[in-house]
């Protein structure tokens, strides 16, 4: 059988981590079809992380990812956390909550030395960055243990800066993308382009091989990926339906509805673009509100909306996390679709 040469896996599939709405069971599926199941770690307490790191060395088959952020925690702005607070003040109100009862608090923290000395029991094979890459000594010490570092560039320049700092591969992310773009050079959104035309340009850009991610949702779309010189394909948006995922019903059921045929970039939900499919919250407040408090703390302020609007079974406040291309969305094992994406079942 031949091995993946970056990844060690049968097969050039990487299962996209997703914070928020998957754990090791969607990892370990992907990983028993053959491919490289990832686990996010950037919403997860030391506690947890502990414990699915603990489950993925034990139960994996084959090589396994564990993803974190690199975002620069910001200083938090009184005056703008008030506007933004007041900018949802109407939403409390109807839900019945207490806009003075919100807690404080990011909710995603960046990889740090502690993080690293989680890791250090169990040597993942391949580590994974949002938002740039860790400081050189905390990425030194996880490259020490053969482990590799892949991150994502949404431009040829923060592929070439990639390269420069020390990573084994390059993840081209498309503007299609679900989820957060990994843009960390530059916040101007007219820099981010397509993955079919932002591939190409990485390939010829950089020494390393490069991972496309974003709208890829189906065999097809891997085979035009790999014809298009990437070495293997992240795919994220296509899993959300699986059993195996944590996705919860009211984002399940917006996957499912012509609603998720429109997607945008918002920021109101992080303070950092994401793309989603637009509810209500992003209709009436965005996509893209200035008065956003910097990524993460805008997150703080709209979860107990969120929450609150679940229990009703309304998303109108949920982060509904979707690429550009939902059809490849089945309520179908995540073993099998991962088959299916390389046109073996």
């Amino acid at each position: 059988m031949t091995m993946h040469p970056l990844l060690g896996t049968r097969l050039p599939i990487i299962q996209a981590p997703m914070a928020g709405v998957h754990d090791s069971k969607l990892a370990l599926a992907v990983c028993r079809a053959g491919g490289l199941g990832s686990i996010p770690a950037a919403m997860l307490s030391p506690d947890a992380l502990a414990a699915e790191l603990k489950i993925m060395h034990e139960q994996a088959a084959g090589p396994w990812n564990v993803n974190f952020f690199c975002h620069t925690p910001p200083t938090p702005d009184d005056q703008r956390e008030a506007a933004w607070r007041s900018a949802l003040a109407p939403y409390y109100r109807e839900l019945g909550l207490d806009v003075e009862s919100i807690p404080s608090g990011a909710g995603r923290r960046p990889f740090d030395a502690e993080a690293l000395e989680l890791l250090r029991e169990y040597k993942p094979p391949v580590v994974s960055f949002h938002f740039g890459l860790p400081l050189p000594e905390l990425l030194d010490e996880l490259k020490s243990w053969g482990t590799r570092v892949i991150s994502s560039a949404t431009t040829v320049e923060e592929a070439q800066w990639l390269q420069a700092h020390g990573a084994d591969a390059v993840i081209a992310q498309g503007l299609e993308a679900g989820g957060h773009r990994g843009m960390f050079l530059t916040e101007d959104m007219t820099t981010q382009v397509g993955t079919f035309a932002l591939l190409p340009q990485i390939v010829a850009a950089v020494r390393l091989p490069v991972i496309a991610a974003g709208g890829i949702a189906d065999a097809p779309g891997v085979r035009a990926a790999m014809a298009l010189g990437a070495a293997a394909v992240q795919i994220g948006t296509a899993y959300l339906l699986c059993p195996e995922a944590n996705t919860s019903a009211v984002h399940r059921a917006a996957l499912q509805s012509e609603a998720a045929a429109h997607t945008a970039l918002t920021n109101l939900f992080s303070g950092r673009p994401a793309r989603g499919i637009v509810n209500r919250v992003i209709r009436e407040l965005g996509p893209i509100s200035e008065l956003a408090p910097a990524f993460p703390l805008a997150g703080t302020a709209i979860t107990p909306l969120r929450s609150a609007a679940e229990k009703r079974h309304s998303g109108d406040f949920s982060p509904l996390w979707a690429g550009q291309n939902v059809r490849g969305c089945r309520a179908i094992s995540a073993a099998e679709l991962t088959l299916q994406l390389m046109g073996e079942s």
